[in-house]
């Protein structure tokens, strides 16, 4: 690197790894540029409580650059990545425009996947981005609209059958918070129908939902969704997915409403590294977060494939990805100060944490197993604490407050042409 400028450093993605580094670096005799196809840092472990008109767009987002706006060695750049020169240590942009680096961290993260069916993702949206979460919520709250106007029986019943794809956690609070709409929130609102005979089904291809919780816990969960009315059906993959409905394995079920929420793979972005990928297409990194061959090049976040000491591979979940972004901000800082090297990058679990319903959750933390009202509030107080920005916080704590004591949802507004089918490939709205 050259001694007579500080070294450049190109961060692409501002998720929980990109920014993690970023603002860990803050003191570094660096000039950082951090891109991002979006303006915004999403906490997208709420992101499913935009889609069920939970939370507002603006309660679990924050501008990169509001963020960032003290940091003096950052300049954020609105932007998508097209493709990576790691031998000319070059990026290049949609737009053409081409930024050089010296040290480069690629944290893009992941999209969804689909195993190969990539024609179910038009009846099936999955849920990555508030893009995502606002054209769900139109979606789900069209669906009962559309139920209200239809005459037909048969047609009525298909409105109100509403499938989740997926048993992890996603799909597992999607379920629940789904099942707590029909049943509550909805309730008295509409003249021709009853929400609360909405069928709301949870389809897992595996054995149990929520599969990386102790199986006890994973029993738990599935109590607690069925005594909210939620249908599980585990074991049971999906084999077709239409505008009309899904098959499950050759029986069809009509639903006018699935979502996606059985995989992601990584971000297309991988593939321009020119490096070996695992089959989820995420990058084969070394122990301390490098390409082999190219020490300037880190990849943090869900991008990056690297094992544990037990064989098992570094889970793509929030507390990883920012473990990840500081162990690469050490990483650079060491070699800033000539200093050695931080050890291997070694991931520390700090448990996993899934909320079902109102009152109903589970916590695994080492031994600790919990579940029901006392999770519940341990998920609540550690989703808010890790929310970045007091104001968003408090929004937050308001909006559960209410929804707490009255069931009721304040983001229930439906975007966009209220007389379009959900399903007709109108851009996202905008909230």
């Amino acid at each position: 690197m050259p001694h007579d400028r500080p070294p450049r450093l190109l961060v692409i993605g501002g998720g929980f790894a990109g920014l993690r580094a970023t603002r860990a670096l803050a003191n570094a005799k660096l000039r950082i540029t951090l891109v991002d196809r979006r303006n915004h840092h999403l906490f997208q472990p709420l992101l499913y409580q935009v889609a069920t008109a939970g939370l507002s767009a603006p309660d679990i987002a924050a501008p990169l650059r509001h963020i960032l706006g003290r940091q003096r060695n950052v300049e954020v750049r609105l932007g998508e990545v097209d493709a990576i020169d790691k031998h000319q240590r070059q990026v290049r942009l949609r737009d053409g425009t081409t930024l050089d680096y010296d040290l480069l961290l690629v944290a893009s993260g992941a999209t969804h996947a689909y195993f190969g069916n990539d024609q179910w993702a038009p009846h099936a949206p999955g849920l990555k981005t508030l893009d995502d979460a606002l054209a769900l919520r139109r979606r789900l709250l069209l669906a009962f609209e559309k139920a209200e106007a239809e005459p037909d029986p048969a047609k009525k019943a298909a409105w109100l059958s509403f499938a989740i794809v997926g048993g992890g956690p996603t799909g597992v609070e999607l379920a629940g918070t789904l099942a707590e709409i029909a049943r509550h929130t909805l309730r008295n609102e509409f003249r021709h129908i009853d929400p609360a005979s909405a069928k709301v089904r949870l389809v897992e291809a595996g054995p149990r939902v929520l599969s990386s919780f102790p199986e006890v816990l994973s029993l738990k969960a599935r109590r607690q969704l069925e005594r909210l009315g939620v249908e599980v059906h585990a074991g049971a993959p999906v084999t077709a997915i239409d505008a009309e409905g899904f098959h499950l394995g050759e029986r069809f079920v009509p639903a006018r409403t699935v979502v996606w929420a059985a995989g992601v793979a990584a971000s297309p972005l991988a593939r321009t590294l020119d490096t070996p990928l695992d089959r989820a297409g995420r990058v084969q990194v070394q122990p301390d977060l490098t390409l082999p061959g190219h020490p300037e090049v880190f990849v943090a976040g869900d991008l990056a494939a690297l094992a544990q000491a037990d064989g098992r591979p570094v889970p793509g979940v929030a507390p990883a990805a920012k473990q990840m972004g500081r162990y690469v901000a050490a990483v650079i800082r060491a070699r800033l100060q000539q200093h050695p090297a931080p050890p291997p990058f070694r991931y520390r679990d700090q448990g996993n944490l899934a909320t079902i319903g109102r009152m109903a959750a589970i916590v695994h933390m080492g031994r600790l197993k919990l579940s029901g009202l006392l999770a519940w509030w341990f998920w609540l107080a550690a989703h808010v604490f890790f929310l970045i920005g007091f104001r968003n916080r408090l929004v937050v704590l308001l909006n559960w407050a209410v929804a707490y004591w009255s069931y009721q949802r304040g983001a229930r507004i439906i975007f966009g042409d209220a007389d379009g089918e959900p399903h007709d490939g109108d851009p996202p709205p905008r909230e």
